[in-house]
């Protein structure tokens, strides 16, 4: 950033087109505002949304995209995310942000600006859904779905350490390794069609879900008695089909979550407890690869093909 204001960062101009780096400029922070040093940023898919209208339509345009960074405040390694950042105001993928106080945490100790950079949506999003959600417990037979996502893949470092019994799902073997250093015990290679077979010896009492479509229905058939389904995603299609006498029989429960329906407290809290499980090392983050900032449209790409193990980062 100059003297002036002026920053580079990500805009989008025009809903399904691709972003342009540009310098723009900085407003003055209000009494409720912070201005934060940004140093790295997280890519999700509700970013992609975002920039195809998807979610938050009526956001303003131009505006900076991102809704999770990391930086600094006054020198203070801080953690940014939340309060509508990227979606219905100005977001973080830039040099610099001037956000609500109320989207900044400061980081524990020990806890790096580029691990903290995944944790506003995807660190947040596991830590919830394993603790708040599933409610997993030592007892409990975990599988995850996409295990090899920003978010599976925390959801199966946090699982492990809850004690859990954790198989990962994958579509591709080139991610096995990867949702083995996260602690899966075992990993399975299935599509939809494969994955009651393939996941019957482990009969889960928690499945994870980012994907939905054609995978709901062999996760309702694969569940033990009075097993949870937990699900936080549609990257595989919003409409899905199942056994509506399976889900009652088993009498299975259908569990959802949804990032962006978070108050600014129960965000902060559950943020400032998956900073501690980061902290701790109960969560885990896997960094596929940090990218400048003028590739975020390769990033976007990247996400589409699901080319991607663990978490996307840009450099800022």
């Amino acid at each position: 950033m100059d003297a002036a204001g002026t920053i580079r960062a990500a805009r989008l101009h025009k809903h399904g087109e691709p972003l342009l780096v540009e310098e723009t400029r900085l407003p003055e922070p209000s009494d409720d505002e912070l201005l934060v040093a940004l140093e790295y940023a997280g890519v999700n898919p509700v970013d992609t949304y975002i920039a195809a209208g998807q979610v938050a339509p009526d956001g303003p345009l131009p505006r900076t995209l991102g809704s999770e960074a990391a930086g600094s405040v006054g020198g203070r390694p801080v953690a940014v995310a939340g309060e509508g950042l990227g979606a219905v105001r100005d977001g973080v993928w830039a040099e610099a942000a001037v956000v609500p106080a109320g989207a900044v945490i400061e980081l524990p100790e020990g806890v790096s600006t580029r691990d903290a950079a995944a944790m506003g949506v995807a660190g947040l999003t596991a830590w919830k859904v394993v603790h708040e959600v599933g409610e997993v417990r030592p007892e409990d037979r975990v599988l995850v779905l996409g295990a090899s996502g920003g978010v599976g893949s925390m959801i199966v470092s946090l699982a492990r350490a809850a004690g859990a019994t954790v198989w990962g799902q994958t579509g591709s073997d080139e991610k096995r390794a990867a949702i083995e250093q996260q602690g899966a015990q075992r990993v399975l290679v299935a599509g939809p069609e494969e994955l009651s077979k393939a996941v019957a010896e482990l009969e889960p009492t928690v499945v994870f879900d980012p994907l939905g479509g054609g995978f709901v229905a062999p996760a309702i058939e694969a569940l033990a008695l009075r097993g949870r389904l937990v699900a936080f995603g549609v990257s595989a299609g919003a409409e899905v089909e199942l056994n509506m006498r399976t889900l009652y029989r088993k009498r299975l429960s259908v569990l959802g979550y949804a990032g962006l329906q978070l108050g600014t407290d129960e965000r902060r809290q559950g943020l400032e407890r998956a900073l501690a499980a980061l902290r701790e090392g109960d969560l885990r983050v896997q960094v596929d690869e940090v990218l400048e900032l003028e590739q975020v449209n390769e990033a976007f790409e990247r996400l589409a093909s699901r080319a991607v193990q663990g978490k996307l980062l840009l450099a800022l």
